[in-house]
């Protein structure tokens, strides 16, 4: 597993040209490159052999409800923000087989616990907000007391190459929630594209001994100061970039003051319960367990697929949901994201990635939401706050 510690100090230069020798060298360690690519008009992340498969010379738009890809007039390869896809995808299925029983010839069965072994990660473009988001994953999967050792096998395994960002999108407030632009932990490898009018190339910090290993046989050089500079330039741009905010300031506290606030028969009014949010979030993990068996009844399966606060069956306890209503599921996905999620694992379960507001079908904002509880309170102060007397002279 990824223990990063400081950020190298001594970083390295990669030429664009020789990215490729990055990728043949994590091939020849045995590991399954997971990269972005382009698939379906969006940029997604799926098993790569070549860096003519990353979408060079593609960005992105994103704001509410909206989504698009867009030509570039250069060949940059990672100026674009975070897709529909994270991670957990890969380290978190959303189907996914638990154990298998067969009729043994006899009255009983075999259980027989799912054996795969999961194929060796890289996974090459990870943003410092889906760091995060692994590592907040890790808290609830991999604690002393509850470990899944579904995801513990993925995980233990996985090498995790960043890549800084460089265009935020419109909807990223990762810096409100501390987790961007700039990778700080929890890294390999970290690098930074640098591309202008004469060069292209990649500054690499190094996170982990693993990642150094990695880098033997390809072409780097210590970067010089002049790179260094450019790199760091291209993280003090992308910071100013990021204008959306969410004050993070006593949040907890907000959220379990407004448990029956009005405001959430107002979303409600605006949320479908789609479930949308749940889906592309890199830290949401509810699930539910489906028991099937073949039409001969010699066969038998547990699976685990992924499910949402959203769904209304999703609270069923004896007889009926617990969450009936829209606004009831919406305020138990907030309050669980933004407050109780800190009671259960120490951490904020948002990761400011910005994409629960890109692929809400009605733009839901969650920074607008906290920042209309927070503007109620100070209406409310205002209203109750004693006014200052008025004497005219005599």
């Amino acid at each position: 597993m990824s223990q990063s510690g400081a950020v190298s100090e001594n970083p390295y230069a990669l030429p664009a040209t020789d990215l490729q020798k990055l990728f043949d060298s994590l091939t020849q360690r045995g590991y399954q490159i997971i990269a972005p690519t382009v698939l379906d008009d969006a940029i997604v992340y799926e098993p790569v052999e070549s860096v003519n498969e990353l979408p060079a010379g593609v960005t992105d738009e994103q704001r509410a409800a909206v989504y698009r890809i867009k030509r570039r007039s250069d060949k940059a390869m990672f100026r674009w923000a975070v897709g529909p896809r994270s991670w957990k995808h890969y380290l978190y299925p959303p189907h996914q087989r638990l154990w298998e029983a067969r009729r043994n010839g006899g009255s009983g069965f075999d259980v027989v616990a799912e054996p795969e072994e999961p194929p060796v990660y890289a996974f090459v473009g990870v943003r410092p907000c889906d760091l995060a988001a692994i590592a907040i994953q890790d808290r609830v999967f991999l604690s002393e007391q509850y470990r899944d050792e579904n995801y513990g096998r993925r995980r233990e395994k996985a090498l995790l190459i960043a890549v800084n960002c460089s265009h935020p999108a419109g909807n990223c407030f990762c810096a409100s929630t501390g987790t961007g632009p700039h990778a700080q932990t929890g890294y390999d490898l970290a690098l930074t594209e640098v591309l202008d009018s004469k060069q292209h190339y990649f500054v690499i910090e190094l996170g982990t001994e693993r990642g150094a290993e990695v880098l033997e046989g390809v072409p780097v050089q210590p970067a010089s100061p002049e790179q260094c500079e450019a790199a760091q330039r291209v993280l003090e741009n992308a910071a100013r970039q990021i204008t959306k905010r969410m004050d993070t300031t006593d949040l907890k506290e907000l959220m379990y003051r407004h448990l029956d606030s009005p405001h959430w028969d107002d979303v409600a009014k605006r949320c479908l319960t789609c479930s949308n949010c749940t889906m592309v979030c890199p830290t949401c993990f509810c699930h539910t367990v489906e028991d099937v068996t073949n039409l001969q009844g010699t066969v038998a399966e547990r699976w685990r697929k992924w499910d949402s606060c959203f769904h209304i069956d999703f609270s069923y306890i004896h007889g009926s949901p617990v969450r009936v209503s829209e606004s009831s599921r919406y305020r138990q996905w907030i309050t669980h994201k933004l407050a109780s999620w800190q009671d259960q694992f120490g951490v904020l379960g948002c990761v400011g990635c910005g994409r629960c507001i890109t692929w809400c079908p009605v733009g839901i904002d969650i920074t607008d939401e906290v920042n209309a509880l927070r503007r109620s309170e100070e209406s409310k102060a205002a209203l109750t706050s004693p006014k200052e007397e008025s004497h005219a002279n005599p």
